[in-house]
């Protein structure tokens, strides 16, 4: 518990707090709606569907005045650089910002759908009082507004309306059906298959939450919901409901009703200009000018880019959106940089995965010797768990595929930091895996391993740098190639002297290994891949962290884009 503590506790308390207000807005308003003098006819009419409308609109309010804030990337990296000297733990909780980000729209979901299903059954009754199918009470509340002295309760006010009419009429029935029609479509174009394999369909219908929110702000002005504006002492309720022939004499004054205020402006309007100033930020990044250092076709397909922009400062690890008119003017791809800060260019290795990088190293691919290429815009940089790499004396960096790029940043600070002799460098030792289905994708990054390799045994420090590459996926005639040339010095596949192993790591092995070469340390692990490896590496940290502040502590770190 305590090892589970160390690395998930904060981020758990805080989704406790989240989900405990949550629970508290439904609950609260649930039992003003359900017990409240004021709504007492209103809900004679609807019985107990009106609390179960608006108790998941209040969750709706708050979840949708937190949904933007975790995507205002500018808004996150001011808080990760305010909170350097806070403990790593809390500066951790900015790097769930994806996770969170998904709680705030599962709840968003889930709530919209009671909320509407709600409603559904609130026209319904409403529809049937109208008509006259219930008690006298129900159809003299639907009468009222008939006369000019009246306020309505009932907002179907003729015998000929019918449900689908007040849905497709009013202000609150047609953004109710827009901004559920935006949901459904946002939530589930954001399915993992579907985002992996066709991202510009999810990229596309994301931007649907504009006309979600512009919706959202207009949705209360229907005030569809009403409640009875002379209650109180002198309206005597339990006498009135049950005398109608009194209706209008001193005792009981005819009810007089009106819509609620519209208050899901007051929670939206903060985090939209916040996220409005963030956009603005993002355009003005845009349009500044961005030129080719270099444009380098890698093997496997991956695509270097070395680019230099005017007051462009970064840090290890972190990442850039790109932006290429000539494709989309709309799309933005997140990468990570493989550039060190020491560097006077920052570079991007962007792999084939998809129609927007297919297209940008077909475009590159075209172009004629020495030429600069596709104009492209450049937003960021955006800080992750990475940048706190050399705040922890050991640290285990755990790359998959194209998923190396943020250590590739690390390790060329390292060695820019060896270079000049640095003595603010605190890491002492780092331990590095890459795991790779081909052998053409160890290509482009084993050049920075030697180099590396050569420079820590000429400074006498081989240890400092601990790295094992796994191959897991291979032919029977790579295997046989392996089996010739077993016994060279250098690997075949990279040419380093440490040789490359074949399937995956023994974490279990890996960590063992760790915690008994650092006794008393703090070991940083960093992940650039898969969630199902994520997941294992977690467990791994939690099992192999001591409790004993003096002993091995595993953290661990995730990038997330």
């Amino acid at each position: 518990m305590g090892n589970w503590i160390i690395n998930h506790g904060l981020t758990y308390f805080i989704q406790v707090v989240w989900m405990a207000i949550n629970i508290f807005l439904f609950v609260w308003f649930f039992y003003i709606y359900e017990l409240g003098d004021q709504y007492f006819y209103t809900r004679h009419i609807l019985g107990s569907a009106l609390a179960w409308a608006r108790a998941p609109a209040a969750v709706l309010n708050f979840n949708c005045m937190l949904i933007l804030l975790p995507v205002c990337r500018n808004l996150l990296s001011l808080l990760r650089g305010s909170l350097m000297c806070c403990g790593r733990t809390m500066r951790k909780q900015l790097d769930n910002n994806l996770s969170f980000h998904k709680m705030v729209a599962y709840m968003i979901g889930l709530m919209t759908a009671v909320h509407t299903i709600a409603h559904l059954f609130n026209m319904e009754w409403y529809y049937n009082s109208r008509q006259g199918k219930y008690d006298d009470l129900s159809r003299t509340l639907s009468d009222l507004g008939d006369e000019d002295d009246e306020t309505y309760l009932n907002p179907f006010r003729s015998l000929s309306d019918t449900p689908s009419y007040i849905v497709f009429t009013t202000i609150a029935g047609i953004t109710g059906v827009i901004i559920t029609l935006c949901l459904i479509l946002i939530i589930t174009s954001s399915m993992e298959v579907i985002r992996r394999s066709y991202f510009e369909v999810f990229w596309y219908t994301h931007h649907l939450f504009i006309v979600f929110f512009a919706g959202l702000v207009f949705h209360g002005a229907g005030r569809i919901v009403r409640s009875q504006q002379n209650i109180g002492p002198l309206y005597n309720l339990t006498h009135c409901k049950d005398d109608l022939d009194d209706w209008g004499k001193s005792e009981c004054p005819i009810p007089q009703f009106a819509g609620g205020f519209p208050q899901t402006w007051m929670w939206v309007i903060g985090p939209m200009v916040i996220y409005l100033c963030e956009r603005l930020l993002r355009f003005i990044r845009y349009m500044q000018n961005v030129e080719y250092r270099k444009i380098v076709i890698r093997p496997s397909k991956v695509l270097e880019l070395q680019l230099v922009k005017n007051g462009f400062k970064m840090d290890v690890g972190q990442y850039v959106f790109l932006n290429c008119p000539g494709i989309s003017p709309l799309e933005w791809h997140p990468f990570t940089m493989t550039s060190a800060p020491e560097e006077d260019f920052f570079s991007v290795h962007i792999r084939s995965a998809g129609d927007w990088t297919q297209k940008l190293i077909s475009m590159v691919e075209q172009l004629p010797e020495g030429a600069q290429g596709p104009k492209i815009g450049v937003d960021g940089p955006f800080g992750t768990a990475s940048e706190d790499v050399f705040d922890y004396e050991v640290s285990m960096l755990v790359g998959a595929g194209i998923g190396v790029t943020p250590f590739a940043s690390i390790l060329k600070s390292i060695w820019y930091k060896f270079k000049e002799s640095n003595p603010k460098l605190r890491t002492r030792k780092i331990y590095f895996y890459w795991l790779c289905r081909e052998t053409s994708a160890f290509e482009w990054f084993a050049d920075l391993l030697q180099v590396l390799e050569r420079e820590m045994e000429e400074r006498g420090m081989g240890d400092f740098l601990t790295y094992k590459l796994y191959l897991t996926g291979w032919d029977q005639s790579h295997a046989n190639h392996v089996m010739v040339h077993f016994d060279q010095d250098t690997d075949v596949v990279t040419g380093l002297k440490q040789k490359t192993h074949y399937g995956r790591p023994n974490w279990e092995k890996e960590f063992e290994q760790v915690r008994n070469e650092n006794p008393t340390s703090v070991v940083g692990t960093f992940l650039c891949g898969p969630a199902a490896l994520a997941d294992v590496l977690a467990k791994k940290c939690v099992k192999y962290s001591d409790v004993d502040p003096r002993k091995t502590k595993f953290y661990f770190n995730k990038e997330n884009f």
